[in-house]
């Protein structure tokens, strides 16, 4: 646990009493101060108090009069689309708001580093797609080459719930827009920008929102190193805004759809080769085609950023080489479930927007596409012209019908997930990949999208072990 620093003999209150709150609650008591919890679950409360935490209504008037700062967890809207009663109350009383994230920078670093021959290192990725592979790719890579790695964040662990890191360790955190969006404090060593689409647009108010709360993981304390998605226009608009010139190596370029030239250090893949090249001359190429845990141009992006930040922490490419050999995916992050006559099924439940599931659809080159849920904001205009590969749709979620309408492929209306594999396995025909890549939310039939991804399991190997009993 990393134990909070800052607050010791003062009262913190804590709003949200999921994995993030308690573990926040726990870390405050370590530090020294005083955690005064809150959430709308009675359940939750209960869990609270049975630790010894102090549980109070932080509604009513006057239960800010004693507090010093109050945490919120990432799920609660601190300012849109309505920002909640309890961080309204607050800031009407003076009281600074942050979260975890920022309690962790604050208090991660040590005296004990005093004493390190090396001091440890926070690497921090966010962006709207590919954080989480990103993220497990790198600590994949730190670990396979035998450096300390913790993994934290929206991912493994809570920030403050790992270890104190020693002598060269190092931290790599997953961090999304709500997370960036409220830390008062984002010093890492080396901050990761994958990509950007629309997403969680009603949290920011819109794209500028969005973006803007992004920004802030390379704003406020300004990362040693700075390694960008330049495939989006705002990835290139931020990799200029913090390069000092052409050749200011500070800044890594990343591009999964194009070569990038000039004299500062980029790294990109073309037709499935990953080159480095730095100050104008190719320092190394590795051959991405063959590696079964990184399927698509997507999962090349996500290789280019884990390839940038591994560099940055002084791996030689051929360490890095022969880790990404051995990386296994995520699940629900273009899984490979299995394989029968020819049809190969993967599990990409983690595509609950469209950008992400057309990165997903362009990955394979025969699909049948199980996909539909709970629409997000925008609608599926994106996604016309973007289906070349799918042969067939097959769509679920309580508004099936209305999901199928809107698609430019011939889609049959399954409403269930059972429904939907057993006519995809119908259909297919050897060559083909049965996909889940929703393009949706998942909570209009689900509590998450590893729910949904886990029911897509259940069904394929059903399906899988009739056809081998």
């Amino acid at each position: 646990m990393i134990p909070v620093s800052g607050y010791s003999g003062a009262k913190v209150a804590v709003l949200g009493l999921g994995r993030s709150g308690l573990v926040t609650a726990r870390a405050l008591h370590a530090g020294g101060a005083e955690a005064v919890c809150w959430d709308d679950n009675p359940a939750a409360r209960e869990v609270a108090e049975g630790e010894g935490f102090t549980c109070r209504d932080l509604t009513r008037g006057g239960a800010f009069d004693d507090i010093a700062t109050l945490i919120v967890s990432p799920g609660i809207p601190h300012l849109y689309p309505t920002i909640n009663p309890v961080v309204q109350a607050a800031l009407t009383a003076g009281v600074p708001v942050d979260n975890d994230i920022g309690l962790f920078f604050r208090s991660v670093a040590t005296r004990e580093w005093d004493n390190f021959e090396q001091m440890p290192r926070v690497v921090a990725v966010t962006g709207s797609n590919g954080k989480s592979t990103t993220v497990a790719l790198l600590h994949h890579i730190l670990c396979e080459a035998g450096r300390e790695s913790q993994l934290a964040g929206n991912i493994g662990r809570g920030v403050l719930d790992i270890d104190p890191p020693s002598d060269g360790g190092i931290v790599v955190l997953e961090l999304s827009s709500y997370q960036t969006e409220l830390a008062r404090a984002l010093t890492p060593d080396v901050a990761v920008f994958t990509n950007l689409s629309p997403d969680h647009l009603d949290r920011h108010a819109g794209m500028g929102g969005y973006f803007a709360a992004k920004r802030r993981l390379f704003a406020e304390g300004g990362p040693d190193r700075a390694i960008i998605g330049v495939d989006e226009d705002e990835g290139a608009f931020l990799a200029g805004q913090l390069s000092e010139g052409p050749s200011d190596d500070r800044v890594i370029r990343v591009s999964a759809t194009r070569k990038l030239s000039g004299p500062g250090w980029q790294v990109f893949a073309k037709k499935g080769f990953l080159s480095e090249f730095r100050k104008g001359r190719q320092v190394a190429a590795l051959d991405l085609r063959s590696i079964p845990g990184l399927p698509g141009t997507h999962n090349h992006q996500n290789a280019c950023a884990a390839y940038a930040a591994a560099r940055t922490l002084g791996l030689a490419p051929r360490q890095i080489e022969d880790s990404l050999a051995t990386y296994p995916g995520l699940p629900h992050r273009s899984q490979l479930i299995g394989e029968t006559g020819g049809v190969r099924f993967v599990n990409d439940s983690k595509a609950t927007n469209l950008d992400s599931a057309i990165k997903a659809l362009s990955a394979f080159p025969k699909i049948r596409w199980i996909c539909g849920g709970l629409e997000k904001e925008g609608g599926l205009a994106a996604l016309q012209g973007q289906t070349g590969t799918v042969a067939k749709a097959y769509v679920i979620g309580r508004e099936a019908a209305n999901f199928a309408m809107q698609l430019d492929v011939e889609a049959e209306v399954c409403t269930t997930m059972e429904v939907a594999v057993a006519r995809a396995v119908a259909d297919a025909d050897p060559g083909d990949t049965v996909l889940l890549a929703p393009a949706a939310a998942s909570f209009d039939q689900y509590d998450n999208f590893e729910q949904r991804g886990d029911a897509f399991i259940a069904e394929v190997r059903r399906h899988l072990s009739s056809e081998n009993p």
